[in-house]
């Protein structure tokens, strides 16, 4: 495989070699990771497009939305990225991958591109190498970046560290399906979303957002944030109303942020979480090797016949492990 020609594909807005290099970035191959590093290495970080990360509860209308706010958004002359996590099955491993068939319109429009991929066993509601399909979408040229998390709960907030802008998506009335965790995910939140703003559900909407903006309120404010945020609004992505309104809300938070330095400051911080989520992971892969396998069952049937303590056999492990790859 030319690197150094998928990476000039990729630079010209090739929508073939973007598709191909995510699959590379996504492969668990150790050849195949050599490759992409060496791609990403290629690309740099020149190019910088605004990542808005988007959760909610099932059910909720995230594919609509994502639909009819990318709609809008090309429209607009903007070419916008969508990279959809779609759960994994913990008995055979697949995934549906229907994200495509839920966004018709989206996926035909030429300034659009769609990306569904497998969690597959990896927590925080994305895929293992999301981070790295956003890099690679930026390079191509795109200026926004959605990514579409499995659905919210304790661990989505690992999304949070993808992405320059958080934006939560709940229903009307949804209260009771964030008992437990709303806490925790609205904290890293921007914009608190209420879709399904129409028809009976109108009012039901609008009472909601009041009061998630009231609970906003009483949380402690964020150095990042300037007034007014994090806010809660309401839309409806059937009827394409209030879309324009959380653009232009995103918008004006990216922009300050910018002008604050909380842009280049949070990006930094991201960089260096993903680098120490590398090394923790590059880690852990070792206990799947044969050779890592052996030594544990011989330093485990040493501590169980009493012959070493467990603390000193544990250092003993480790500094035998031999990272090969991340």
């Amino acid at each position: 495989m030319d690197i150094a020609d998928m990476a000039q594909r990729l630079i010209a807005g090739e929508r073939r070699a973007l598709a191909r290099a995510i699959t590379l970035v996504e492969s668990g191959r150790a050849d195949h990771r050599a490759q992409a590093t060496e791609l990403l290495a290629t690309l740099g970080t020149e190019k910088q497009a605004l990542r808005i990360g988007l959760s909610g509860t099932p059910g909720v209308g995230k594919s609509t939305f994502i639909e009819s706010f990318g709609l809008m958004l090309t429209g607009q002359g903007m070419r916008v990225a969508v990279l959809a996590v779609d759960p994994s099955s913990s008995r055979s491993g697949g995934s549906i991958l229907g994200d495509k068939t839920r966004m018709d319109l989206l996926s035909r429009d030429p300034a659009a591109f769609i990306r569904p991929s497998p969690s597959q066993t990896h927590l925080g509601g994305v895929a293992r190498r999301t981070r790295e399909a956003v890099a690679l979408c930026e390079a191509a040229g795109f200026d926004v970046v959605l990514i579409e998390t499995v659905g919210v709960g304790q661990s989505e907030t690992v999304v949070a560290q993808m992405s320059d802008l958080f934006l939560l998506l709940l229903a009307p009335a949804g209260g009771d399906e964030l008992q437990g965790v709303k806490r925790g995910i609205m904290e890293m939140a921007d914009l608190i979303v209420v879709n399904k703003a129409d028809g009976d559900l109108k009012a039901t909407a609008m009472r909601t957002q009041a009061d998630y903006a009231g609970a906003l309120r009483l949380m402690r404010k964020r150095p990042q944030d300037p007034d007014g945020y994090p806010c809660a609004m309401t839309v409806s992505a059937l009827e394409q109303r209030g879309l324009p309104e959380v653009w232009q809300s995103l918008k004006s938070l990216s922009d300050w942020r910018r002008d604050h330095g909380f842009w280049e400051l949070t990006r930094a911080t991201q960089a260096r979480y993903w680098f120490e989520d590398a090394v923790k992971t590059a880690l852990l892969a070792q206990l799947a090797q044969p050779h890592a396998r052996a030594a544990l069952a011989q330093l485990s049937d040493a501590v169980a016949r009493g012959e070493q303590e467990p603390a000193a056999a544990a250092a003993a492990f480790v500094r035998e492990l031999r990272v090969d790859d991340v």
